[in-house]
């Protein structure tokens, strides 16, 4: 059973699965599913159509779930969707997407630190972490395990590959290749992220295929389409130098260079 705070307000009509606890001056809406054990501190307000997993915390002033800021917002149902063992900190804001139906997406296993914002329509995937006040403008993606640096500005539409790190105060305008460490403003990237490929078990061998891949990339003349073309006749039997070329040869807005 819920144990929700005598000075809590949770409609009758949210769902709290079992062992949710719903601290003081806590708000939840009609719309709201809590998945078992998903702690609301204090004064967290959740509202809109939102489902949220099982074994998160939320801090205080941590709002979820609140209208689109998008001037095009019609109306509708868009949503959130959080899900398990996520931790979101003080006054992090999570936005509903913007059109009928759409969701605004956080996986698993993420930390989501104080101040941060995830606005309308965002796909960000486990084992993300976002520093303090890192700020994500309409459908930016973030794969999976990428780490983004405090007060981090990231522009609409765009995606940050797996496994890579942006340094705090970062200015975002175009792609982040995955596996790359980021940083600056205007951002540059300036090698592999090798503390990240190793705390995620990747081998050296492959940390030497990607190292040879930014080589590939930033270090030499060749244009990004011939850069692709090369990782793939020069390891086609490496998963994640495919990923990177993939990655390279979808983007929309351009690679951080």
């Amino acid at each position: 059973m819920a144990e929700v705070h005598a000075t809590a307000i949770v409609d009758s009509r949210a769902s709290l699965d079992r062992d949710v606890v719903v601290g003081p001056y806590c708000v939840v809406g009609p719309d709201v599913s809590i998945g078992a054990g998903t702690r609301l501190i204090a004064s967290v307000h959740v509202s809109g159509h939102t489902t949220i997993g099982e074994a998160c915390t939320l801090f205080p002033f941590a709002s979820v779930g609140g209208q689109t800021q998008d001037l095009k917002y019609k109306g509708g149902a868009p949503g959130v969707v959080i899900g398990s063992r996520n931790t979101l900190r003080e006054y992090v804001t999570v936005n509903a997407a913007t059109a009928d139906g759409d969701l605004t997406r956080i996986g698993d296993d993420c930390h989501i630190m104080a101040y941060a914002h995830v606005a309308h329509d965002c796909q960000v995937g486990n084992r993300v972490i976002i520093a303090n006040a890192g700020t994500l403008a309409g459908h930016v993606v973030l794969e999976d395990q990428v780490i983004i640096g405090g007060l981090c500005g990231i522009h609409q539409f765009i995606r940050v590959g797996r496994l890579s790190i942006t340094g705090g105060c970062s200015k975002i305008v175009k792609d982040v290749p995955p596996f790359m460490m980021a940083d600056g403003n205007p951002l540059k990237v300036h090698t592999i992220n090798k503390v990240g490929l190793e705390r995620a078990g990747i081998s050296e061998s492959v940390q030497a295929a990607l190292k040879q891949a930014y080589k590939l990339i930033y270090r030499s003349s060749l244009t990004v389409r011939d850069a692709v073309a090369a990782l793939r006749a020069d390891y086609p039997q490496v998963p994640e130098v495919a990923a990177l070329a993939d990655f390279l040869e979808s983007s929309e807005r351009g690679i951080t260079r």
